[in-house]
């Protein structure tokens, strides 16, 4: 008999509906790294602060597994939206193609970590049939509601080839991340770049440090004042680059109160009077660099608190790697590696999944050979 036979899949609209300890079970489970974008501390509060709600366009609709007896033993982060905003896996070219076509693109369905172009585990099950069927009850549930796609974005590579047997079709992406190569010391790091590459990153770290001072604050070290003005930080630049910041001030309270052990602050302080600040996020095998700003431009600070400061963290913690976000190919200069993400898409209009499947045939060799050549002017030795 499958293990499966005696499940129901139901949807919960309020991750406050699920225990706490219940959920971080099956998201963080004891034989995973922690990841703390998944926990339920960070998703809740994203919801609580009304981040993540209808309001805003990410309106929860998680599914858990419910054993015979009612006992949750599996679930899937799941957001019903009306936009494409927050995502970092770009549609908005597929959504315009059904558009045209005559047909409605929102609401989809989206698997994620809101506001987090994080790679992890995307579906919470104990094997491959448990998996199996919350994959194919959010198909029914996008079919259900008339959604036109189910998008399971930053999963793992070996979960998406799984799902693709459920007709979920894989995205390739591309990020830069920096590997701890048992390094005890950031000149340990610059011992293996190039001559050229060493000098030019210690001459940026001087810039940037020239009548400067970088604290660097973990958990109750980190003060209301300091959560203020790196939230005037957050708010200026992501006012810039977006337009209208995801996240709000309650956020970050919610965060502070209960994720302030695995939260690291960098701030620069210029005569004593605070600049810039970089928010990071301690896992249990990278550190995730998430949010940065500032109030006055300095040249190269920008590399010293978001991508050097963060290195030499990895270092001290011992932490196999760093993560720094979406895009950005300067950071392949800075030691940053080319490193492929990967998304899940189902797609319930025939016509529409031909075209992005024949869309994705030409788009994924695109990528890995961008990444190929990537490779090959990483600041590293040749010789390595």
């Amino acid at each position: 008999m499958d293990g499966t036979d005696a499940l129901s899949i139901s949807v919960i609209g309020d991750l406050a509906n699920i225990e706490r300890d219940v959920w971080d079970g099956l998201a963080n489970p004891a034989d995973t790294p922690f990841d703390p974008f998944l926990s339920w501390d960070f998703l809740q509060a994203l919801e609580e602060s009304g981040c993540a709600t209808a309001a805003s366009g990410w309106q929860a609709a998680h599914l858990v597994a419910r054993e015979a007896g009612g006992a949750i033993v599996g679930a899937m982060p799941l957001y019903a939206k009306d936009h494409s905003y927050g995502e970092y896996v770009f549609d908005h070219a597929w959504a315009d193609a059904l558009h045209r076509a005559g047909g409605n693109y929102y609401p989809k369905l989206q698997c994620a970590a809101p506001f987090t172009p994080v790679p992890g585990r995307r579906i919470f099950a104990r094997d491959a049939a448990m998996e199996a069927a919350l994959a194919q009850g959010a198909i029914g549930l996008a079919q259900r509601a008339g959604a036109s796609s189910v998008h399971a974005t930053f999963a793992s590579e070996e979960q998406c080839q799984r799902l693709a047997s459920l007709g979920y079709l894989t995205r390739v992406g591309l990020q830069y991340h920096w590997f701890n190569h048992d390094y005890t010391s950031f000149a340990d790091f610059l011992a293996d770049l190039s001559s050229q590459k060493r000098k030019t990153i210690r001459r940026e770290r001087e810039r940037a440090s020239e009548g400067m001072r970088i604290k660097r604050l973990h958990g109750d070290d980190i003060k209301a004042h300091d959560w203020d003005f790196f939230f005037r930080c957050y708010m200026d630049t992501g006012s810039r680059k977006w337009g209208s910041p995801y996240l709000n001030r309650k956020f970050f309270d919610l965060l502070g109160e209960r994720m302030r052990d695995k939260c690291v602050l960098f701030i620069a302080e210029c005569d004593d009077t605070p600049i810039a600040a970089a928010l990071n996020m301690i896992g249990g095998d990278a550190l995730y660099g998430r949010y940065w700003g500032r109030v006055a431009d300095v040249p190269f600070l920008h590399f010293e608190l978001c991508y050097y400061q963060a290195i030499d963290v990895a270092i001290e913690l011992k932490l196999p790697r760093v993560e720094a976000g979406a895009q950005g190919d300067h950071k392949l200069a800075r030691g940053y590696v080319p490193a492929p993400t990967y998304s899940a898409h189902w797609i319930a209009h025939p016509g529409l999944r031909t075209a992005i499947a024949r869309y994705l045939e030409a788009e994924t060799p695109a990528i890995v050979n961008e990444a190929e050549v990537l490779a090959e002017h990483t600041p590293f030795k040749k010789s390595e």
